[in-house]
């Protein structure tokens, strides 16, 4: 499986960007895709996941009501739409694919057996 993540920039605090995650490869009704963030000297952090079978959607608490993750399985495609953003959203953004998702690892990284390269998101006036 390879990711392809795409959308990143820089956006003002407020501001909203949408960020893509193009998938190719056989993914699975059991598989998830989720999103991590990081930042230098930082431990990769949960943004949020989806179920590629089920209706089954995570957040981390500091993004939630704020951003909103979607999916279609036509194009293999997850978005993340990201609202409100704050100047703490910024991170490079990887989106990554557990081709056996179980709900409650979902939120550790380390699980995530594919990987995107990242894309840059910048929140500053």
């Amino acid at each position: 499986v390879q990711l392809q993540a795409s959308g990143g920039g820089l956006v003002q605090p407020g501001g909203s960007l949408r960020l893509s995650c193009e998938i190719s490869g056989r993914i699975f009704s059991s598989s998830a895709v989720g999103w991590f963030r990081q930042t230098p000297g930082k431990e990769r952090e949960f943004v949020s996941a989806i179920s590629w079978g089920t209706n089954s959607i995570n957040y981390s608490a500091s993004v939630k009501d704020r951003f909103a993750i979607s999916r279609d399985n036509a194009k293999k495609t997850v978005f993340l739409q990201m609202n409100s953003l704050k100047p703490e959203d910024t991170a490079v953004y990887y989106c990554a694919v557990d081709l056996a998702s179980r709900p409650q690892t979902r939120y550790n990284w380390k699980v995530y057996t594919s990987w995107g390269q990242g894309t840059q998101v910048t929140v500053s006036s």
